[in-house]
């Protein structure tokens, strides 16, 4: 998926969005058929029986007035999940979502322009900043090209949600409000919020019809950064954003109540283009390390981010740069997309502004200052001592794996990211004598707002494979074999999944009908075989390639005795973020990383041996 610019006589960024196939309702037989296939590796004979059983009454019972029920609301809708998932996923939850749910990692600059130095932060800040509004101006005027695979147009909704886009909490369900528009539909914000040392600033991007260029734009930072060095820190309120979604409702009900500019100064920060976060006060505020830097911009100073902003800018005090993004408006590759295009540009200037120094008149930024009372700021407090113990629990390693990459392992006629995956399993079930259920994204985007749909990568195959690799009995070509047959199997369901016919959404459709219509549950939910392989968001492994680029990220495990484990794919290397909860004897992020850096070995010497 290549990004360019493109002349306005070309596509226009969001012009196939009318034209894109609805997102198709799977067949249940076949869906039902691949979920029974998908909990095999985790059941004994007797319980694989009894499931079987479950399944079957299933299909020819509540199951197919269920399916006929979903069959009539795609006639309806052109993405009968869209609205669901939302909720289902992100909205409706009420645990702390900016650190179970957001995901976060290092922006660009990090691999380029080395030393990181004292007082670059600006500088770069500036630059990085500026690299954003250009973006943003391409999706305003629609010049950013159309994303395609095998010369389909993908669809592009998610990026009207990369700016101007923010979370509301609510009682029992959050909301999600995008102010973004494009030149065609009219005035759209264009204000940046800069968070530091707990203190709330806004200030213009445009001026004149211009946006600012990086000297005007360092010049506000300047300010901003010169201000809250000299003077008292503030009350750090982003923290908020941190809590349990129900008490965050209640504690900005409560800012509302006390004065109505306090709703005013919300709706600013709602609406603006992004959150640029100057960290220098905490003490690793110089990360200077991929594993520094993941965790920092993962789990890292919670008053100076919008925990329920699309896009928070995390500028570092040695020019480092992250990010951390709400999860719920949109997916990885958004961020991945903009971060990519950031790297480009800065390699393309290498690292400097050349460009002209002049800086215009224009307004200084304006602190947004809250009326607030003993209760919120007691909120603030109780706040960061939450957020301080539940981080305290992540332990994240982000290595880079420089052996080979990409080039070796297409060379050997392998899938990269299937590689991965199955290094993975094999990983996995080195260090923990049995398989785990694993959730893989795959993009569903060739549908109309098609967002996600699950890989299940933990296969009988893979299985059959890792206990063969296992087995000092066994042959390099019986082993070879199986592990040829695990990638054919991977790579069909990932086709599969990518063209609307996975399962697990289709499931999740299925029971919501049922909840809709006063339905009991059906038992196919309640069987233990459904969460023993990840069903409800069960899954051990929680996986993501997060490209072909120099683009990383993390995001936490879905369950206490898990792994988060995200990784991007180079020519020349594979780099992996791996998280687990400290909490957790079983889990260990370090070894695992180990165990897939020495399951590649093992995988590429299989092919290599076979062709002697």
């Amino acid at each position: 998926m290549e990004n360019q610019v493109t002349d306005s006589s070309e596509e226009r960024t969001f012009q196939y969005q009318r034209s894109l196939p609805s997102l198709p309702v799977p067949v249940l037989a076949e869906s039902l058929k691949k979920y029974l296939d998908s909990v095999k590796p985790f059941l004994n004979q007797e319980e694989y029986k009894r499931t079987e059983d479950i399944v079957k009454k299933f299909e020819n019972g509540i199951g197919k007035d269920l399916h006929q029920k979903l069959l009539e609301r795609a006639k309806e809708k052109r993405n009968w999940l869209e609205e669901w998932w939302l909720n289902t996923a992100y909205l409706d939850a009420r645990l702390p979502t900016q650190i179970y749910y957001n995901f976060g990692g290092p922006g660009p600059y990090f691999e380029h322009y080395w030393p990181l130095k004292e007082g670059a932060q600006i500088e770069r800040g500036g630059l990085c900043t500026w690299i954003n509004l250009k973006f943003w101006e391409l999706l305003r005027t629609e010049k950013f090209s159309v994303q395609k695979s095998d010369n389909m147009p993908l669809d592009m909704d998610q990026f009207r949600m990369l700016f101007c886009t923010c979370k509301v909490p609510g009682l029992t369900q959050d909301s999600v409000i995008n102010y973004f528009r494009t030149e065609s539909e009219g005035e759209c914000p264009s204000h940046l919020v800069v968070m530091c040392r707990g203190r709330i600033f806004a200030f213009d991007a445009v001026h004149d019809g211009h946006i600012l260029s990086p000297p005007e734009i360092v010049r506000q930072l300047t300010y901003i950064k010169k201000r809250c060095h000299n003077e008292p820190e503030g009350p750090g309120l982003a923290a908020l954003t941190s809590e349990e979604r129900t008490q965050w409702a209640k504690t900005r009900a409560c800012l509302i109540d006390l004065d109505p500019r306090n709703l005013s100064l919300l709706e600013k920060i709602q609406s603006s283009l992004l959150i640029i976060s100057l960290d220098d006060s905490s003490p690793q505020a110089t990360p200077e390390d991929y594993s520094e830097i993941t965790k920092l911009s993962l789990v890292g100073d919670p008053t100076i981010r919008w925990g329920d902003k699309s896009y928070n800018l995390i500028v570092f005090a040695n020019g480092a740069l992250g990010s951390n993004c709400d999860h719920s408006p949109f997916d990885a590759m958004v961020l991945v997309t903009v971060c990519s295009y950031i790297d480009d540009k800065v390699i393309e200037f290498e690292g400097k502004w050349k460009g002209s120094d002049k800086v215009r008149d224009i307004p200084w930024p304006e602190e947004l200052i809250f009326r607030l009372n003993q209760k919120v700021l007691n909120d603030i407090a109780h706040a960061k001592e939450q957020y301080k113990k539940l981080v305290s629990d992540v332990q994240l390693v982000n290595y880079a794996f420089t052996s080979f990459g990409k080039a070796l392992i297409k060379k050997q006629q392998l899938h990269p990211d299937t590689f991965v995956q199955l290094a993975l399993q094999l990983a996995y079930y080195k260090q923990h004598g049995h398989p785990a259920s694993c959730y893989e994204t795959a993009m569903t985007r060739y549908f109309y707002h098609g967002r996600t749909e699950t890989v299940r990568p933990c296969t009988m195959e893979a299985v059959e494979w890792c206990k063969f690799m296992l087995d000092p009995t066994s042959t390099p070509s019986q082993r070879r074999q199986l592990m040829l047959k695990a990638f054919a199997k991977h790579n069909k369901l990932m086709k599969e999944c990518q063209n609307g016919k996975g399962f697990d959404r289709h499931l999740l459709g299925l029971l919501l009908l049922a909840k809709e219509h006063g339905l009991p549950v059906p038992e196919l939910f309640l069987d233990p075989a459904f969460t023993k392989s990840g069903g409800g968001g069960n899954f051990i492994l929680s996986t993501s390639l997060v490209g072909y680029t120099r683009i990383g990220g993390a995001g936490v495990p879905m369950v206490q005795h898990g792994y988060g484990f995200f990784y991007r794919i180079r020519d020349d290397r594979i780099v992996v973020a791996c998280t687990a909860w400290k909490s957790c004897a079983e889990t260990d992020a370090e070894n695992l990383c180990k165990n897939v850096f020495h399951s590649f070995h093992e995988m590429v010497k299989l092919m290599v041996t076979a062709q002697l």
